[in-house]
């Protein structure tokens, strides 16, 4: 294996969380798994980021070989049916310069936390486990093995969690599956120590204590010597609600210095900002020159927290010199119902455009079908889906997530209401009329909680542009009559 390679598994066993223990352009970050790179890799490198499709594995926009790959799932020999779409994972192999005859040599998963849902919080959509705070987003995959809603997750014995920390460490799920009675009970967590009690042999992850007075120890710069800012992987069987006792804690942090001229693709949010040119991205260190290209917005719009994707080369230093940054744009947009028409990799519903990547849409079957791998191909008008994306180009679709699900009388919309849509008692979003009446019912949930609201106070509040979420019943081509009618924080 070479440099590149030991040193991102490393940072990937971390499991994108956010390690930003160096600092500064210099401080050769310390970092987990940064999701979906965009290009070719040249020759031997590394693509590190979820599965959006399999028939080999596709990550960031790239198709895989991986008839001669070997796969590892939390440390354990696997094999690819072992692997779902939404999982980050790190792949390493080679690739062409123009993104074709891509091979993997190895295929490696690790969850960032796995353990019982301690609460829930429906109106942020947020879970807490092992006290990790884990947002589910519109592009958050869901296992058919959850409950149909989150409250459902504080009566099962255990969720795994793969996705993407920032700043505050707040996990930004990428896939969630639930754990049902044959779980081995094995409660694992990544990130930060803080709080760090040698005496007592106790430091914090976010809101979780660790003890580790039993613990086995593992792989520190200096042995058995655990440090504030030390990016750690606890491991326990033993959780009383707010302390794990530890059986293992594992040192998980690695540096760059090696690795100057590698080429590395990081999606990840800014976890330490001091300018344009001085960045971390999951703790990665970043530094931008007059060439790197910027997309989706400019070097002005950088700031912690941002979810950018980073193209570039390390230098001497382990400092990522971008070429390319790319300013991921928020997903907020859903429409859940039958298909009208399927046109290759055009989809259509309530008469939206929908278009979809066969590369970069994350296509999954919850159908009783179960068609592993599913493609657009695969679908039929009259499919029951449900479709998450982007409003791109206005007033269509560009799909994320693609779910085919069992048929269902339901029919939801989320968008924003259009330029002279507002026209009461209906609105229009993605060209779709929504009919409300007597019986509809109303909902804020742009604050902490969510409310319930009369007509007249959600037609005074909502305008042009305002993010909605309509819940009803198709009655025409292009019409939705809603039974339930929220605004929504965009």
């Amino acid at each position: 294996m070479n440099t590149l390679s030991r040193t991102i598994v490393a940072f990937f066993a971390t499991a994108i969380l956010i390690v930003g223990c160096g600092g500064g352009s210099g401080g050769g970050g310390i970092a987990p798994p940064p999701p979906p790179p965009t290009g070719g890799i040249t020759g031997t490198g590394i693509a590190v980021g979820p599965i959006t499709g399999f028939g080999s594995v596709i990550v960031n926009g790239v198709t895989y070989d991986t008839s001669s790959a070997s796969f590892t799932k939390d440390g354990l020999p696997a094999t690819q049916d072992d692997f779902s779409v939404g999982q980050v994972v790190l792949v390493t192999g080679s690739i062409d310069s123009n993104g074709a005859n891509a091979s993997a040599d190895t295929v490696e998963f690790d969850d960032i936390v796995e353990g019982p849902v301690s609460s829930v919080d429906n109106a942020l959509n947020q879970i807490v486990v092992l006290g990790q705070t884990v947002l589910i987003t519109p592009t958050t995959s869901i296992d058919d093995s959850c409950p149909a809603t989150l409250d459902g997750l504080l009566g099962i014995p255990a969720v795994e969690v793969s996705g993407l920390a920032d700043a505050n460490g707040v996990i930004e799920a990428t896939r969630i599956d639930c754990r049902d009675a044959t779980w081995n009970g094995i409660m694992e967590v990544n990130g930060l120590v803080s709080g760090h009690n040698a005496g007592a042999r106790t430091f914090m992850i976010n809101g979780l204590e660790v003890d580790y007075s039993a613990a086995m120890v593992d792989n520190f710069p200096t042995a058995g010597v655990i440090s504030d800012g030390d990016p750690v992987e606890a491991k326990g069987t033993v959780f009383d609600g707010s302390t794990l006792d530890a059986t293992r804690v594992e040192f998980k942090g690695n540096r760059f210095a090696n690795d100057d001229g590698v080429h590395a693709e990081i999606e990840g949010f800014i976890t330490r900002f001091v300018s344009a040119s001085d960045f971390d991205v999951s703790g990665i260190p970043v530094t931008t020159t007059g060439s790197t290209l910027f997309e989706g917005g400019t070097a002005a719009d950088l700031g912690l927290n941002l979810k950018v994707e980073v193209d570039g080369d390390f230098n001497a230093s382990g400092v990522l010199v971008a070429t390319k940054v790319d300013i991921k744009s928020a997903t907020a947009v859903r429409v859940t119902g039958n298909l009208d028409s399927v046109s290759g990799s055009t989809l259509t519903i309530l008469g939206i455009t929908v278009n979809t990547d066969a590369l970069k849409t994350r296509f999954e079957d919850k159908s009783d079908a179960d068609v592993d791998p599913l493609r657009a191909g695969d679908l039929n008008a009259g499919d029951y889906v449900e479709i998450r994306g982007q409003e791109q180009p206005v007033g269509q679709i560009t799909a994320v997530i693609v779910e085919r699900d069992d048929p269902d009388t339901r029919t939801e919309l989320r968008g924003f209401v259009e330029v002279g849509g507002n026209n009461e008692p209906n609105l229009t979003v993605l060209g779709v009329t929504i009919v409300t009446n007597a019986a509809t019912l109303y909902r804020d949930s742009r604050g902490a909680t969510d409310v319930g609201m009369s007509s007249v106070e959600f037609w005074a509040a909502v305008q042009e542009g305002s993010l909605v979420d309509a819940r009803g019943t198709e009655t025409g081509d292009t019409t939705l009559t809603a039974t339930e009618l929220e605004l929504q924080m965009d």
